[in-house]
Protein backbone atom coordinates (compact mmCIF):
# COMPACT_ATOMS: atom_id res chain seq x y z
CA UNK A 1 0.00 0.00 0.00
CA UNK A 2 1.48 3.38 -0.93
CA UNK A 3 0.51 6.74 0.42
CA UNK A 4 0.35 10.04 -1.37
CA UNK A 5 3.60 11.98 -0.94
CA UNK A 6 2.47 15.38 -2.18
CA UNK A 7 4.58 18.32 -1.02
CA UNK A 8 1.60 20.61 -0.34
CA UNK A 9 2.63 23.07 1.79
CA UNK A 10 -1.65 24.82 16.40
CA UNK A 11 -2.79 23.16 18.92
CA UNK A 12 -5.83 22.51 19.58
CA UNK A 13 3.60 14.62 47.26
CA UNK A 14 4.16 13.21 43.76
CA UNK A 15 3.68 9.66 42.66
CA UNK A 16 6.87 9.33 40.72
CA UNK A 17 8.94 6.45 39.48
CA UNK A 18 12.49 7.19 38.50
CA UNK A 19 14.38 4.69 36.36
CA UNK A 20 13.03 1.82 38.50
CA UNK A 21 14.35 -1.59 37.61
CA UNK A 22 11.97 -3.77 35.61
CA UNK A 23 12.17 -7.50 35.11
CA UNK A 24 11.31 -7.17 31.43
CA UNK A 25 13.91 -5.61 29.13
CA UNK A 26 13.23 -3.77 25.88
CA UNK A 27 14.16 -6.76 23.76
CA UNK A 28 11.83 -9.06 25.65
CA UNK A 29 9.02 -6.51 25.53
CA UNK A 30 9.20 -6.08 21.77
CA UNK A 31 9.12 -9.84 21.24
CA UNK A 32 5.92 -10.28 23.20
CA UNK A 33 2.52 -10.58 21.63
CA UNK A 34 0.08 -7.71 21.83
CA UNK A 35 -1.87 -9.44 24.60
CA UNK A 36 1.28 -9.95 26.67
CA UNK A 37 2.51 -6.42 26.01
CA UNK A 38 -0.83 -5.09 27.23
CA UNK A 39 0.02 -6.36 30.73
CA UNK A 40 3.58 -5.03 30.82
CA UNK A 41 4.85 -1.59 31.74
CA UNK A 42 7.40 0.04 29.53
CA UNK A 43 10.93 -0.92 30.60
CA UNK A 44 12.81 1.50 32.83
CA UNK A 45 16.39 2.75 32.68
CA UNK A 46 18.44 5.30 34.61
CA UNK A 47 18.87 8.70 32.96
CA UNK A 48 22.65 8.30 32.99
CA UNK A 49 22.44 4.94 31.22
CA UNK A 50 20.14 6.55 28.65
CA UNK A 51 22.67 9.30 27.98
CA UNK A 52 20.57 11.98 29.71
CA UNK A 53 22.09 14.23 32.33
CA UNK A 54 19.91 13.88 35.48
CA UNK A 55 20.60 17.54 36.23
CA UNK A 56 18.94 18.50 32.93
CA UNK A 57 15.78 16.63 33.92
CA UNK A 58 15.80 18.33 37.33
CA UNK A 59 16.28 21.67 35.58
CA UNK A 60 13.32 20.93 33.31
CA UNK A 61 11.07 20.18 36.30
CA UNK A 62 12.28 23.28 38.13
CA UNK A 63 11.82 25.35 34.99
CA UNK A 64 8.21 24.39 34.40
CA UNK A 65 7.39 24.94 38.06
CA UNK A 66 9.05 28.36 38.10
CA UNK A 67 8.17 29.68 34.65
CA UNK A 68 4.94 27.87 33.80
CA UNK A 69 3.44 25.90 36.67
CA UNK A 70 0.58 23.54 36.20
CA UNK A 71 2.38 20.39 35.05
CA UNK A 72 0.44 17.26 35.99
CA UNK A 73 2.78 14.56 34.71
CA UNK A 74 5.63 13.82 32.39
CA UNK A 75 7.32 10.70 31.07
CA UNK A 76 10.65 10.79 29.25
CA UNK A 77 11.62 7.88 27.00
CA UNK A 78 15.03 7.21 25.47
CA UNK A 79 15.74 4.20 23.27
CA UNK A 80 12.26 2.88 24.08
CA UNK A 81 12.80 2.92 27.85
CA UNK A 82 11.49 5.24 30.55
CA UNK A 83 14.38 7.34 31.87
CA UNK A 84 12.30 9.52 34.20
CA UNK A 85 8.66 10.11 35.08
CA UNK A 86 6.63 12.03 37.61
CA UNK A 87 3.07 12.86 38.60
CA UNK A 88 2.17 15.97 40.55
CA UNK A 89 -0.04 14.73 43.41
CA UNK A 90 -2.96 14.19 43.45
CA UNK A 91 -2.45 13.18 39.79
CA UNK A 92 -1.28 9.58 39.46
CA UNK A 93 -0.02 7.03 36.91
CA UNK A 94 -3.26 5.04 36.95
CA UNK A 95 -5.45 8.05 36.17
CA UNK A 96 -6.51 8.85 32.59
CA UNK A 97 -6.28 12.48 31.52
CA UNK A 98 -8.30 14.55 29.06
CA UNK A 99 -6.20 14.95 25.90
CA UNK A 100 -8.22 17.59 24.08
CA UNK A 101 -6.66 18.05 20.62
CA UNK A 102 -3.96 15.45 21.18
CA UNK A 103 -6.90 13.19 20.26
CA UNK A 104 -6.43 14.39 16.66
CA UNK A 105 -3.23 12.41 16.21
CA UNK A 106 -5.05 9.23 17.23
CA UNK A 107 -7.82 10.00 14.72
CA UNK A 108 -5.16 10.47 12.04
CA UNK A 109 -3.82 7.04 12.95
CA UNK A 110 -7.27 5.53 12.44
CA UNK A 111 -7.42 7.20 9.01
CA UNK A 112 -4.03 5.73 8.11
CA UNK A 113 -5.11 2.25 9.13
CA UNK A 114 -8.39 2.52 7.20
CA UNK A 115 -6.49 3.66 4.11
CA UNK A 116 -4.07 0.76 4.46
CA UNK A 117 -7.09 -1.57 4.48
CA UNK A 118 -8.30 -0.08 1.21
CA UNK A 119 -11.34 1.70 2.65
CA UNK A 120 -10.55 5.02 0.91
CA UNK A 121 -7.60 7.26 -0.01
CA UNK A 122 -6.43 10.75 0.87
CA UNK A 123 -7.77 11.80 -2.53
CA UNK A 124 -11.33 10.63 -1.81
CA UNK A 125 -13.89 13.47 -2.04
CA UNK A 126 -15.47 14.24 1.32
CA UNK A 127 -18.95 14.51 -0.18
CA UNK A 128 -18.70 10.95 -1.49
CA UNK A 129 -19.12 9.56 2.03
CA UNK A 130 -22.28 11.47 2.94
CA UNK A 131 -24.69 11.60 -0.01
CA UNK A 132 -27.69 11.96 2.33
CA UNK A 133 -26.23 14.88 4.27
CA UNK A 134 -25.33 17.25 1.45
CA UNK A 135 -26.82 20.71 0.95
CA UNK A 136 -29.19 21.14 -1.99
CA UNK A 137 -26.53 23.06 -3.87
CA UNK A 138 -22.87 22.16 -3.53
CA UNK A 139 -20.20 24.73 -4.24
CA UNK A 140 -17.18 23.89 -6.36
CA UNK A 141 -15.03 24.26 -3.27
CA UNK A 142 -17.10 21.68 -1.41
CA UNK A 143 -16.91 19.29 -4.34
CA UNK A 144 -13.13 19.73 -4.38
CA UNK A 145 -12.63 19.00 -0.68
CA UNK A 146 -10.75 15.74 -0.15
CA UNK A 147 -9.72 13.67 2.84
CA UNK A 148 -6.23 15.20 2.60
CA UNK A 149 -7.72 18.64 3.20
CA UNK A 150 -9.36 17.47 6.41
CA UNK A 151 -6.04 15.97 7.51
CA UNK A 152 -4.07 19.16 6.81
CA UNK A 153 -6.60 21.69 8.14
CA UNK A 154 -6.93 23.22 4.69
CA UNK A 155 -10.63 22.64 4.10
CA UNK A 156 -11.22 26.11 2.68
CA UNK A 157 -12.93 27.59 5.73
CA UNK A 158 -11.86 31.08 6.70
CA UNK A 159 -12.37 30.34 10.41
CA UNK A 160 -12.58 27.30 12.64
CA UNK A 161 -15.83 25.54 11.77
CA UNK A 162 -16.19 23.77 15.12
CA UNK A 163 -18.56 26.29 16.72
CA UNK A 164 -21.24 26.34 14.02
CA UNK A 165 -20.80 22.60 13.42
CA UNK A 166 -21.40 21.57 17.03
CA UNK A 167 -24.21 24.12 17.44
CA UNK A 168 -26.45 22.21 15.03
CA UNK A 169 -29.91 22.18 16.59
CA UNK A 170 -30.66 18.66 15.35
CA UNK A 171 -27.30 17.28 16.52
CA UNK A 172 -26.27 16.39 12.97
CA UNK A 173 -22.73 17.73 12.91
CA UNK A 174 -21.89 16.18 9.56
CA UNK A 175 -24.76 17.91 7.82
CA UNK A 176 -23.94 21.21 9.53
CA UNK A 177 -20.28 21.02 8.50
CA UNK A 178 -21.12 20.32 4.87
CA UNK A 179 -23.55 23.24 4.76
CA UNK A 180 -20.99 25.84 5.82
CA UNK A 181 -19.65 28.22 3.16
CA UNK A 182 -16.05 27.78 1.98
CA UNK A 183 -14.18 31.01 1.34
CA UNK A 184 -11.05 29.39 -0.11
CA UNK A 185 -10.18 26.60 -2.48
CA UNK A 186 -9.34 23.48 -0.43
CA UNK A 187 -5.60 23.03 0.03
CA UNK A 188 -4.74 26.73 -0.22
CA UNK A 189 -5.47 28.12 3.24
CA UNK A 190 -4.54 26.73 6.67
CA UNK A 191 -6.90 27.36 9.56
CA UNK A 192 -6.98 25.25 12.70
CA UNK A 193 -10.26 23.40 12.52
CA UNK A 194 -11.30 20.72 15.00
CA UNK A 195 -14.49 20.09 13.02
CA UNK A 196 -12.30 18.84 10.16
CA UNK A 197 -10.98 16.12 12.47
CA UNK A 198 -14.52 15.28 13.52
CA UNK A 199 -15.29 14.68 9.85
CA UNK A 200 -12.36 12.27 9.63
CA UNK A 201 -13.84 10.37 12.56
CA UNK A 202 -17.23 10.35 10.82
CA UNK A 203 -15.63 9.01 7.63
CA UNK A 204 -13.86 6.18 9.47
CA UNK A 205 -17.11 5.23 11.18
CA UNK A 206 -19.00 5.43 7.90
CA UNK A 207 -16.68 3.03 6.04
CA UNK A 208 -15.93 0.62 8.90
CA UNK A 209 -19.23 0.59 10.77
CA UNK A 210 -17.34 1.24 14.02
CA UNK A 211 -16.59 4.24 16.16
CA UNK A 212 -12.95 5.25 15.93
CA UNK A 213 -12.31 4.12 19.51
CA UNK A 214 -13.69 0.65 18.72
CA UNK A 215 -11.93 0.46 15.36
CA UNK A 216 -8.61 1.28 17.06
CA UNK A 217 -8.94 -1.17 19.94
CA UNK A 218 -7.66 -4.30 18.13
CA UNK A 219 -5.44 -2.35 15.71
CA UNK A 220 -3.71 0.17 18.01
CA UNK A 221 -4.80 0.19 21.63
CA UNK A 222 -4.53 -3.55 22.34
CA UNK A 223 -1.14 -4.06 20.61
CA UNK A 224 0.31 -1.08 22.51
CA UNK A 225 -1.19 -2.13 25.83
CA UNK A 226 -3.49 0.89 26.10
CA UNK A 227 -6.38 -0.26 28.27
CA UNK A 228 -9.83 1.32 28.64
CA UNK A 229 -9.53 4.36 26.35
CA UNK A 230 -12.54 6.66 26.67
CA UNK A 231 -13.68 8.92 23.83
CA UNK A 232 -16.55 11.40 23.82
CA UNK A 233 -19.18 11.23 21.09
CA UNK A 234 -21.43 13.67 19.27
CA UNK A 235 -25.24 13.48 19.58
CA UNK A 236 -25.26 11.01 16.66
CA UNK A 237 -22.85 8.61 18.37
CA UNK A 238 -19.70 9.52 16.42
CA UNK A 239 -16.45 10.00 18.34
CA UNK A 240 -15.59 13.70 18.38
CA UNK A 241 -12.26 12.96 16.69
CA UNK A 242 -10.67 16.36 17.25
CA UNK A 243 -11.04 16.08 21.03
CA UNK A 244 -12.55 13.85 23.69
CA UNK A 245 -10.01 11.01 24.11
CA UNK A 246 -8.89 10.16 27.65
CA UNK A 247 -5.87 7.91 28.30
CA UNK A 248 -3.00 7.68 30.80
CA UNK A 249 0.39 9.38 30.55
CA UNK A 250 2.17 6.12 29.77
CA UNK A 251 -0.34 5.53 26.97
CA UNK A 252 0.68 8.84 25.42
CA UNK A 253 4.31 7.76 25.68
CA UNK A 254 3.55 4.41 24.03
CA UNK A 255 1.80 6.18 21.17
CA UNK A 256 4.79 8.45 20.62
CA UNK A 257 7.17 5.49 20.76
CA UNK A 258 5.13 3.72 18.06
CA UNK A 259 5.65 6.69 15.75
CA UNK A 260 9.31 6.91 16.70
CA UNK A 261 9.67 3.25 15.69
CA UNK A 262 8.00 4.00 12.36
CA UNK A 263 4.87 2.05 13.22
CA UNK A 264 6.50 -1.10 14.61
CA UNK A 265 5.66 -2.48 18.04
CA UNK A 266 6.55 -5.77 19.72
CA UNK A 267 7.98 -7.09 16.48
CA UNK A 268 4.84 -6.30 14.48
CA UNK A 269 4.17 -3.51 11.96
CA UNK A 270 1.13 -2.09 13.74
CA UNK A 271 0.96 1.01 11.53
CA UNK A 272 2.32 1.20 7.96
CA UNK A 273 5.75 2.81 7.86
CA UNK A 274 4.69 4.87 4.85
CA UNK A 275 1.81 6.38 6.80
CA UNK A 276 4.08 7.35 9.69
CA UNK A 277 6.32 9.18 7.21
CA UNK A 278 3.41 10.93 5.52
CA UNK A 279 1.57 11.81 8.72
CA UNK A 280 4.57 13.49 10.37
CA UNK A 281 6.13 15.47 7.51
CA UNK A 282 5.11 19.03 6.72
CA UNK A 283 2.18 19.25 4.33
CA UNK A 284 1.14 22.88 4.62
CA UNK A 285 2.71 26.10 5.89
CA UNK A 286 1.15 27.72 8.93
CA UNK A 287 3.49 30.60 9.69
CA UNK A 288 7.10 31.72 9.54
CA UNK A 289 9.32 28.68 10.27
CA UNK A 290 12.10 31.05 11.34
CA UNK A 291 9.96 32.33 14.21
CA UNK A 292 10.67 31.15 17.76
CA UNK A 293 7.35 29.35 17.83
CA UNK A 294 6.46 25.69 17.64
CA UNK A 295 3.13 26.66 16.08
CA UNK A 296 4.66 28.00 12.87
CA UNK A 297 6.84 25.09 11.75
CA UNK A 298 4.25 23.52 9.45
CA UNK A 299 1.27 21.19 9.84
CA UNK A 300 1.19 17.52 8.87
CA UNK A 301 -1.63 14.98 9.04
CA UNK A 302 -2.99 16.01 12.45
CA UNK A 303 0.54 16.37 13.79
CA UNK A 304 2.63 19.52 14.17
CA UNK A 305 6.22 20.01 13.14
CA UNK A 306 8.41 21.41 15.94
CA UNK A 307 11.68 23.19 16.16
CA UNK A 308 14.75 20.98 16.61
CA UNK A 309 13.50 18.65 13.87
CA UNK A 310 10.85 17.12 16.12
CA UNK A 311 7.13 16.55 15.65
CA UNK A 312 4.25 16.33 18.09
CA UNK A 313 0.60 15.90 18.83
CA UNK A 314 -0.80 18.33 21.37
CA UNK A 315 -3.96 19.42 23.12
CA UNK A 316 -5.34 22.44 24.93
CA UNK A 317 -3.82 23.44 28.27
CA UNK A 318 -0.61 21.51 27.66
CA UNK A 319 -1.19 17.89 26.66
CA UNK A 320 1.86 16.81 24.65
CA UNK A 321 3.32 13.86 22.79
CA UNK A 322 6.67 15.15 21.49
CA UNK A 323 8.79 12.87 19.30
CA UNK A 324 12.47 13.65 18.65
CA UNK A 325 13.62 11.09 16.06
CA UNK A 326 17.26 12.18 15.84
CA UNK A 327 17.69 11.80 19.60
CA UNK A 328 15.49 8.67 19.90
CA UNK A 329 13.41 10.48 22.54
CA UNK A 330 9.70 10.73 23.38
CA UNK A 331 8.36 13.26 25.88
CA UNK A 332 4.78 12.80 27.12
CA UNK A 333 3.22 15.57 29.20
CA UNK A 334 -0.16 16.33 30.77
CA UNK A 335 -0.85 19.70 32.35
CA UNK A 336 -3.21 22.58 32.93
CA UNK A 337 -1.54 25.74 31.64
CA UNK A 338 -2.49 28.67 29.48
CA UNK A 339 0.90 29.14 27.82
CA UNK A 340 1.73 25.92 26.00
CA UNK A 341 4.73 27.40 24.19
CA UNK A 342 6.36 28.07 27.55
CA UNK A 343 6.45 24.33 28.31
CA UNK A 344 8.20 23.57 25.03
CA UNK A 345 10.61 26.45 25.56
CA UNK A 346 11.68 24.96 28.90
CA UNK A 347 12.07 21.53 27.29
CA UNK A 348 14.25 22.93 24.50
CA UNK A 349 16.31 25.20 26.74
CA UNK A 350 16.83 22.99 29.78
CA UNK A 351 16.18 19.36 28.86
CA UNK A 352 17.48 19.14 25.31
CA UNK A 353 21.07 20.22 26.10
CA UNK A 354 21.37 17.33 28.55
CA UNK A 355 20.63 14.62 25.97
CA UNK A 356 23.66 13.07 24.27
CA UNK A 357 24.68 9.85 22.56
CA UNK A 358 27.01 8.88 25.43
CA UNK A 359 26.29 7.75 29.01
CA UNK A 360 25.90 10.75 31.30
CA UNK A 361 27.30 11.41 34.78
CA UNK A 362 25.22 9.65 37.41
CA UNK A 363 26.16 11.88 40.35
CA UNK A 364 23.01 13.99 40.07
CA UNK A 365 20.58 11.04 40.11
CA UNK A 366 19.90 11.22 43.85
CA UNK A 367 19.10 14.91 43.58
CA UNK A 368 16.74 14.18 40.68
CA UNK A 369 15.01 11.47 42.71
CA UNK A 370 14.51 13.98 45.52
CA UNK A 371 13.14 16.58 43.07
CA UNK A 372 10.63 14.15 41.59
CA UNK A 373 9.57 12.87 45.01
CA UNK A 374 8.42 16.39 45.94
CA UNK A 375 6.28 16.99 42.87
CA UNK A 376 2.83 18.20 43.91
CA UNK A 377 0.13 20.56 42.76
CA UNK A 378 0.73 23.70 44.81
CA UNK A 379 -1.63 23.48 47.81
CA UNK A 380 -3.45 26.51 49.22
CA UNK A 381 -1.17 28.73 51.27
CA UNK A 382 -2.19 29.48 54.83
CA UNK A 383 -2.90 28.06 58.27
CA UNK A 384 -4.35 24.65 59.02
CA UNK A 385 -6.92 26.09 61.44
CA UNK A 386 -8.61 29.32 62.47
CA UNK A 387 -10.78 30.52 65.34
CA UNK A 388 -13.45 31.25 62.73
CA UNK A 389 -13.67 27.55 61.88
CA UNK A 390 -15.36 26.64 65.18
CA UNK A 391 -17.83 29.51 64.86
CA UNK A 392 -19.03 28.74 61.33
CA UNK A 393 -18.57 24.96 61.12
CA UNK A 394 -21.76 23.23 60.02
CA UNK A 395 -23.83 26.42 59.71
CA UNK A 396 -26.10 26.64 56.68
CA UNK A 397 -26.03 29.81 54.60
CA UNK A 398 -28.88 30.64 52.25
CA UNK A 399 -27.40 32.05 49.06
CA UNK A 400 -28.61 34.98 47.00
CA UNK A 401 -29.85 34.39 43.46
CA UNK A 402 -26.91 33.40 41.28
CA UNK A 403 -26.22 32.07 37.72
CA UNK A 404 -25.35 28.56 38.95
CA UNK A 405 -28.64 28.38 40.88
CA UNK A 406 -26.89 27.46 44.12
CA UNK A 407 -29.39 27.68 46.98
CA UNK A 408 -27.41 27.06 50.14
CA UNK A 409 -23.94 26.12 51.41
CA UNK A 410 -22.58 24.70 54.64
CA UNK A 411 -18.93 24.09 55.53
CA UNK A 412 -18.03 21.60 58.24
CA UNK A 413 -14.51 21.61 59.69
CA UNK A 414 -13.49 18.42 61.49
CA UNK A 415 -9.81 18.25 62.29
CA UNK A 416 -7.90 17.49 59.10
CA UNK A 417 -11.09 17.12 57.07
CA UNK A 418 -13.41 19.67 55.51
CA UNK A 419 -16.79 18.91 53.97
CA UNK A 420 -18.73 21.42 51.89
CA UNK A 421 -22.43 20.74 51.33
CA UNK A 422 -24.04 22.55 48.41
CA UNK A 423 -27.75 22.51 47.57
CA UNK A 424 -28.93 23.53 44.11
CA UNK A 425 -32.16 23.38 42.16
CA UNK A 426 -31.05 20.04 40.71
CA UNK A 427 -29.80 18.34 43.86
CA UNK A 428 -27.29 18.23 46.70
CA UNK A 429 -23.52 17.90 46.36
CA UNK A 430 -20.66 17.18 48.76
CA UNK A 431 -17.09 18.42 48.35
CA UNK A 432 -14.26 17.01 50.46
CA UNK A 433 -10.92 18.51 51.42
CA UNK A 434 -7.98 17.93 53.73
CA UNK A 435 -5.70 20.25 55.68
CA UNK A 436 -2.45 18.29 55.37
CA UNK A 437 -3.15 16.09 52.38
CA UNK A 438 -5.33 15.77 49.30
CA UNK A 439 -8.64 14.07 50.06
CA UNK A 440 -10.31 12.37 47.13
CA UNK A 441 -14.01 12.66 46.49
CA UNK A 442 -16.25 13.67 43.61
CA UNK A 443 -16.70 16.81 41.60
CA UNK A 444 -20.31 16.14 40.72
CA UNK A 445 -21.28 19.66 41.73
CA UNK A 446 -19.19 21.18 38.93
CA UNK A 447 -20.85 18.99 36.32
CA UNK A 448 -24.32 19.23 37.81
CA UNK A 449 -24.29 23.02 37.96
CA UNK A 450 -22.30 23.65 34.80
CA UNK A 451 -19.57 25.36 36.81
CA UNK A 452 -16.91 23.81 34.57
CA UNK A 453 -18.24 23.36 31.01
CA UNK A 454 -16.81 20.32 29.25
CA UNK A 455 -15.83 18.51 32.43
CA UNK A 456 -16.13 14.79 31.71
CA UNK A 457 -14.82 13.25 34.95
CA UNK A 458 -16.47 13.52 38.35
CA UNK A 459 -13.29 12.68 40.28
CA UNK A 460 -11.74 15.42 42.41
CA UNK A 461 -9.29 15.79 45.27
CA UNK A 462 -9.51 18.67 47.72
CA UNK A 463 -7.09 20.45 50.02
CA UNK A 464 -7.65 23.64 51.98
CA UNK A 465 -6.10 26.29 54.21
CA UNK A 466 -7.03 29.53 55.98
CA UNK A 467 -5.38 32.36 54.05
CA UNK A 468 -6.49 34.70 56.85
CA UNK A 469 -8.52 34.34 60.03
CA UNK A 470 -11.81 34.85 58.19
CA UNK A 471 -10.99 33.43 54.73
CA UNK A 472 -10.81 29.74 53.83
CA UNK A 473 -9.57 28.51 50.44
CA UNK A 474 -10.34 25.02 49.17
CA UNK A 475 -8.48 23.86 46.08
CA UNK A 476 -10.23 21.16 44.03
CA UNK A 477 -8.07 19.21 41.62
CA UNK A 478 -10.11 17.36 38.99
CA UNK A 479 -7.29 14.88 38.57
CA UNK A 480 -8.44 13.30 35.31
CA UNK A 481 -8.65 16.72 33.67
CA UNK A 482 -6.54 19.90 33.31
CA UNK A 483 -8.88 21.76 35.66
CA UNK A 484 -8.05 22.92 39.18
CA UNK A 485 -10.61 25.10 40.92
CA UNK A 486 -10.18 27.22 44.03
CA UNK A 487 -13.25 27.97 46.15
CA UNK A 488 -12.87 30.94 48.50
CA UNK A 489 -15.15 31.35 51.53
CA UNK A 490 -14.98 34.72 53.30
CA UNK A 491 -16.93 34.72 56.56
CA UNK A 492 -18.19 37.97 58.07
CA UNK A 493 -20.57 37.81 61.03
CA UNK A 494 -23.66 35.93 59.84
CA UNK A 495 -22.78 36.10 56.16
CA UNK A 496 -20.44 34.34 53.77
CA UNK A 497 -19.09 35.30 50.35
CA UNK A 498 -18.33 32.38 48.03
CA UNK A 499 -16.19 32.90 44.94
CA UNK A 500 -14.40 30.54 42.59
CA UNK A 501 -11.58 30.68 40.07
CA UNK A 502 -10.20 28.06 37.73
CA UNK A 503 -6.62 27.59 36.57
CA UNK A 504 -7.52 27.43 32.86
CA UNK A 505 -10.60 27.61 30.65
CA UNK A 506 -11.96 28.52 27.24
CA UNK A 507 -13.78 31.48 28.77
CA UNK A 508 -13.67 33.49 32.01
CA UNK A 509 -11.84 31.68 34.80
CA UNK A 510 -13.13 33.87 37.64
CA UNK A 511 -16.77 33.67 38.73
CA UNK A 512 -18.61 36.46 40.48
CA UNK A 513 -18.89 36.01 44.22
CA UNK A 514 -22.17 34.80 45.71
CA UNK A 515 -23.29 36.09 49.11
CA UNK A 516 -25.18 34.07 51.66
CA UNK A 517 -26.63 34.53 55.15
CA UNK A 518 -27.28 32.10 57.98
CA UNK A 519 -30.71 30.52 57.97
Amino acid sequence: MSFDSSNMTRRTACKSVLFSAMAVGAGELFEQSGAEAAQTHLPRISPAEAGIDPAAIAAFVAGVDEKVGGLHSFMLLRHGKVAAEAWWAPYGPKDPHMLYSLSKSFTSTAVGLAISEGKFTVDSPVISFFPDSLPAEQSEHLKAMQVRHLLTMSTGHDQDATGPTTAAADGDWVKAFLALPLQHAPGTHFVYNSAATYMLSAIVQKVTGQKVVDYLKPRLFAPLGIADPMWETCPKGINCGGWGLNVKTEDIARFGQLYLQKGKWAGHQVLPKAWVQEATTRKIANGDPAAASDWSQGYCYQFWRCRHDAFRGDGAFGQFCVVMPELDVVLAITSGVGDMQAILDVAWNRLLPGISQQPAPAEAEKNLADVLAKCEVTPPVGQRDSATAKRVSGKTYKLDVNPLKLQSVAVKFDGDHTMVSLVTESGSYTIKGGANSWVKGTGDWARGTGALPGLVSNKAAGRGAWSSDDTYELKLCYYETPFIETLTFKFDGNSVSLSARTNVGFGPTQRQAVTGHTV
